[in-house]
């Protein structure tokens, strides 16, 4: 059985965040920020027009689910070492063990992930875009999706998954 991959990088699939990421089992660094690129990678047969998925609409996908991320602060709703809380006034306080943030509840994103580290983010978009997929007919055939975070030139994670939907 053969098999074929497209892969998608361009210069508009990134956004721009904030975070801070635990690390060493109880630190959690300062507040700080990167412009994170995306690239995805599609797995399958050709289909009847020759494509394993048409460029276009994964490129439009991957744009709108990297603009809910941009240019918020992103948060860990599943993490042992940052509580989050809304408080009356429309914010959100954030706790780390030796440090507290307020920030607008427009300006924050939290993410059922333990870390914002660019691991459970690239796992994160990954399902996103497979749940948008499942529901395609043109994507049924697809086997597999990998999704590629670069936080910084050189430094990036992969998450891959088998797609279940595919027959």
């Amino acid at each position: 059985m053969s098999t074929y991959k497209i892969h998608v990088t361009k210069d508009n699939l990134m956004f721009a965040a904030a975070h801070f990421a635990s690390f060493d089992g109880n630190q959690v660094e300062p507040l700080h920020g990167h412009n994170y690129r995306v690239s995805v990678t599609l797995e399958g047969p050709l289909d009847e027009n020759a494509y394993v998925f048409n460029f276009v609409p994964v490129k439009r996908i991957v744009k709108r689910i990297a603009d809910e991320l941009d240019h918020r602060m992103l948060l860990p709703r599943d993490s042992t070492l940052v509580s989050i809380e809304e408080d009356q006034q429309g914010g959100v306080i954030v706790r780390t063990n030796d440090r507290w943030y307020r920030f607008p509840l427009e300006d924050v994103l939290i993410l059922p992930i333990t870390n914002t580290t660019v691991e459970p983010i690239a796992q994160y978009l990954c399902r996103r875009l497979r749940d948008e997929l499942s529901s395609r007919d043109d994507a049924r055939h697809l086997t597999a999706i990998e999704i590629e975070i670069e936080e910084t030139f050189g430094q990036s994670a992969i998450y891959r998954e088998m797609l279940a939907f595919a027959h």
